[in-house]
């Protein structure tokens, strides 16, 4: 398969070849009566296969009141195995088959990712559906395991950025669930050993097929796949709950919020505004991700003038990750000196008004999007690393076809879309300003 990476570099320096696919591999996609579904992608990478299977549930999923943390907590609980198979016998079988494991959670899904040698696929498949389906863990191992939560959270909390996160969010959402971070609040962790009950909720509401796609790339076929999928994962019973997530109402006026941080640190600032869900039909989100990159990345005018230049700022972030819901388009400053907090704000809200006022030059905008399609094919250069690239877009739509789409509508980006969507989101009602310094 690296000569279809190759190929796909190649494409991407000609215009004029709108029948190029971003991503460049073929696929089986295939739906079960359950709602299960399974994309698999064979590969020419030899004996290799990565698994990974995403639940389209996170930390948006937690609806109730003081129920904020338990995504993130079946992240870890999934691990305590089931009657069949208990967590030391499935460890040994991933030490047997030198197998690569780990999980994630973030805002709108959990995801599982192993990868193996081509001979254990069925092994795998049914260890990892006998977990989706079966998985026990008694109360005395639930308050174990929300303590171990609770320490996580005390030890992220450490971090100066941690924080920054947890505030801004906090501040920038008032009833949409992204107003916690994936961790949650620190009252309802706290409280989470006092909330078996609620745990298995949660749990029979979001581990349904519906929710579920396993993604299977690697040496393998598509034949076989499916074959296994429905011997292992067919008996998995679809749920009924759907979760009703409250939207964000339009806000009317600036939000501002401040962190006096108790040990000595750089300071920081953070300007934020509400941008939309992730979209592969429109070119909103096309076109703000490619403003990221031009208003204020590495090659951006603000940084070389803040970091190269004047030296007042040590590190200049910019976050426009895809969400399934309206989230925050984030720049974020490292700042030297705390005196200096107000002068970087000013410089980041001037670039903004830059991008409002002036058009990008064509010569830029197509330099970006070249690097952007570029990268994206130079990241798929193993079976592991396809997997994983597919799982965020998987997420988001259910079907490797959205990278195609959204790879599109980067290409149909005019500087005067640039321009559109800095002055249709970037709004004083819509903006969060969050600094950090030590008291």
């Amino acid at each position: 398969m690296l000569s279809l990476v190759l190929s796909a570099l190649l494409m991407t320096t000609h215009a004029a070849e709108p029948q190029s696919k971003a991503f460049p591999y073929a696929y089986d996609q295939h739906d079960y009566p359950n709602g299960l579904r399974l994309i698999t992608v064979p590969t020419d990478y030899p004996n290799v296969v990565a698994l990974y299977i995403v639940v389209q549930t996170g930390s948006r999923n937690e609806i109730e009141p003081g129920k904020s943390g338990f995504a993130h907590f079946f992240e870890h609980i999934m691990f305590r195995g089931t009657k069949n198979v208990p967590p030391d016998e499935y460890e040994r079988h991933l030490k047997r088959m030198g197998a690569s494991s780990n999980a994630s959670t973030w805002d709108d899904r959990t995801q599982y990712h192993t990868t193996f040698s081509k001979e254990d696929l069925e092994l795998m498949l049914r260890l990892e559906a006998d977990r989706f389906q079966n998985l026990y863990y008694p109360e005395n191992v639930f308050r174990t395991e929300a303590l171990a939560v609770l320490g996580e959270y005390n030890k992220n909390s450490a971090e100066p950025t941690e924080k920054l996160a947890e505030v801004l969010f906090d501040t920038a959402f008032d009833r949409h669930t992204y107003k916690h971070t994936t961790m949650g609040f620190l009252k309802d962790i706290q409280d989470m050993p006092n909330q078996f009950a609620y745990s298995r909720q949660f749990f029979d509401r979001y581990y349904r097929p519906e929710y579920t796609t396993i993604i299977v790339v690697g040496d393998v076929t598509p034949e076989r796949v499916k074959t296994l999928i429905e011997k292992y994962w067919g008996p998995w019973k679809r749920g009924a709950f759907h979760a009703g997530i409250p939207a964000e109402p339009a806000h009317d006026k600036p939000r501002r919020n401040h962190i006096d941080w108790p040990s000595p640190t750089l300071p920081y600032v953070t300007v934020a505004y509400r941008t939309p869900g992730y979209d592969d039909q429109g070119r909103d989100s096309a076109a703000l991700d490619i403003l990221s990159s031009i208003a204020f990345s590495e090659n951006s005018d603000i940084y070389r003038k803040l970091l190269i230049d004047e030296q007042i700022v040590d590190r200049l972030h910019v976050n426009n990750m895809d969400h399934v819901d309206p989230n925050l388009f984030q720049i974020t400053a490292r700042v030297k000196k705390k005196e200096d907090l107000a002068r970087v704000e000013k410089e980041i809200l001037a670039a903004v008004r830059h991008f409002q006022d002036k058009l990008v030059p064509i010569s830029k905008l197509d330099t970006v999007k070249k690097r952007q399609r570029y990268a994206f094919a130079l990241h798929l250069n193993n079976s592991e690393a396809i997997a994983e690239s597919l799982a965020h877009y998987i997420n988001l739509r259910r079907t490797p076809e959205t990278i195609n789409n959204i790879y599109s509508r980067y290409a149909e980006v005019t500087p005067a879309d640039l321009r559109r969507v800095a002055r249709k989101y970037f709004t004083d009602s819509e903006r969060t300003v969050v600094t950090l310094a030590t008291k």
